[in-house]
């Protein structure tokens, strides 16, 4: 059987390596391709030369990679593309089917994802002008110029964008697609289960008109990863609470780990909580749970009670449907042992006293389930009397969130660190104190999803900031 194989991309130039790793349905086992992997031999050699793969982006102006990334938008969302060196091409439809395959997302979440990349790369113009303040464009081009009135000039930090990118959600390779704009290359080590997403972006890009150099995807171990952080001169790196402890003092590297997302209902408007139930349901379920910016918690001054009781009514018949279903809410698991992990997980902590599983009496039998050779998580929504409890502040790849009592005087300083914190309040004391709390990175005042992402506005750091700085300028010579 001729099936696709993902050649390791050298300054986009294919190159097919004796070691190969298999990418499988994860239901049926069917290979559905095989990807070279390298080792950190050649990623060390291909970082020495980088820098001539950023030549390749300088001979183009920032406005006309803004329409090259506008046409990579349409074409991954539309286009039939290259599906690696054997002949095989693959059309939008045939993406969506082979991500859910090896993924475990549902069709309709694939789309969702392809929509929001597709959105992003359509309005480059308008994420750059929000992650730059303004700045006019052509000063990345000529390296000097003026802004609000002032001299200015800017210097790129690095060669390439490094990335270590994970396999729970495409949306994710929203985050590096501003620095083929910004004239930086990228140098991607793929998800072990997801090559699909950023080898089709890559794709995408040089049928649009980018040059082919400036991808690198090297599909390799640990020891390469680890290469790839080490010598790209800024790097994302997704990972767990251990690699967001491993980097966190490293400016170089800007890590996307759990999000710890909450929403917070203020005293003010805890009496209309039933007309927020909606936001609530969307932040804690949409994307099967598995992004860092679902809900993991909901933080009210009280009726914790009523409201773990309606969410889970509203949450705990969520059932495993078939991946092409319009209406599937949940995602099965590529690696069962995930599930199984996070299932005693959730079941060792609640012998702790202070918490209860709300979920249980609605859903119909165990969280951890099989279907049509798939395994799923359902819904599971616990009640913790205090915020000190271990349930309180977890995160976890499925729909799951805590309802916790805590007094409005102290909510602040008990969440600890939020990517995205969603408060529903109109209190402009409270609201102060949230826009002045350094552990909040994004904030949504109002009843917002947490899932809901302002393009022209810096998500988990600003790219920008990340591959540009300002340096003072004095220019006497006209």
């Amino acid at each position: 059987m001729n099936i696709p194989h993902l050649p390791v991309l050298r300054k986009g130039k294919p190159y097919d390596s004796l070691e190969k790793n298999q990418v499988k349905d994860y239901k049926t086992g069917e290979v559905k391709a095989e990807v070279s992997q390298v080792n950190a031999g050649i990623v060390r050699k291909d970082l020495a030369k980088i820098g001539e793969a950023r030549e390749c982006l300088k001979k183009f102006k920032v406005s006309e990679l803004i329409e090259i990334s506008a046409k990579a938008g349409d074409l991954f969302l539309n286009g039939t593309l290259p599906l690696g060196d054997r002949g095989h091409t693959q059309s939008p439809e045939e993406y969506i089917a082979t991500l859910s395959q090896t993924s475990g997302l549902p069709h309709v979440m694939v789309k969702r994802n392809m929509a929001k990349l597709h959105f992003a790369l359509t309005h480059m113009e308008m994420i750059l002008n929000g992650l730059s303040r303004g700045l006019d464009m052509s000063v990345i081009d000529n390296g000097f110029g003026e802004q609000a009135g002032c001299p200015v000039s800017y210097f790129p930090t690095t060669q390439c964008l490094g990335l270590v990118m994970p396999s729970n959600s495409p949306a994710v390779n929203s985050l590096w697609l501003p620095s083929i704009a910004l004239k930086t290359p990228v140098f991607i080590k793929p998800g072990k289960d997801e090559p699909w997403t950023p080898f089709r972006l890559i794709q995408a890009f040089i049928a649009a008109g980018a040059p082919a150099e400036a991808f690198g995807f090297y599909p390799t171990d640990h020891e390469g990863s680890g290469e790839v952080v080490k010598l790209s001169g800024r790097s994302l790196v997704f990972g767990d609470v251990g690699t967001v402890k491993q980097y966190e003092n490293n400016p170089a590297v800007q890590v996307h780990g759990p999000g710890w997302s909450k929403i917070i209902i203020g005293e003010d408007q805890i009496e209309n909580w039933r007309e927020h139930l909606d936001v609530m349901v969307a932040s804690i379920s949409d994307n099967g749970g598995r992004s860092c910016i679902n809900a993991s918690a909901v933080i009210v001054p009280k009726y914790g009670k009523e409201i773990a009781e309606a969410l889970a009514e509203r949450l705990g018949p969520f059932e495993p449907m078939p991946s092409d279903d319009e209406n599937a809410k949940l995602s099965g698991f590529a690696n069962a042992k995930m599930a199984e992990y996070i299932d005693a997980a959730i079941d060792a902590d609640l012998k702790v006293p202070g918490a209860e599983d709300v979920t249980a009496k609605y859903r119909n039998g165990p969280r951890k389930v099989e279907f049509e050779g798939g395994t799923f998580l359902k819904a599971t929504i616990v009640r913790c009397d205090s915020f000190d409890h271990p349930l309180a502040n977890r995160e976890f790849l499925c729909p799951y969130a805590s309802v916790v009592e805590c007094p409005q005087k102290d909510v602040l300083s008990k969440i600890g660190y939020s990517l995205i914190v969603t408060a529903i309040t109109k209190d402009p004391v409270f609201s102060e104190a949230l826009l002045e709390c350094g552990d909040i990175d994004r904030l949504n005042l109002g009843p917002l999803s947490t899932m809901k992402i302002s393009w022209d506005q810096p998500h988990e750091g600003n790219m920008f900031e990340f591959l540009y700085k300002r340096r003072s300028i004095d220019r006497s010579w006209n």
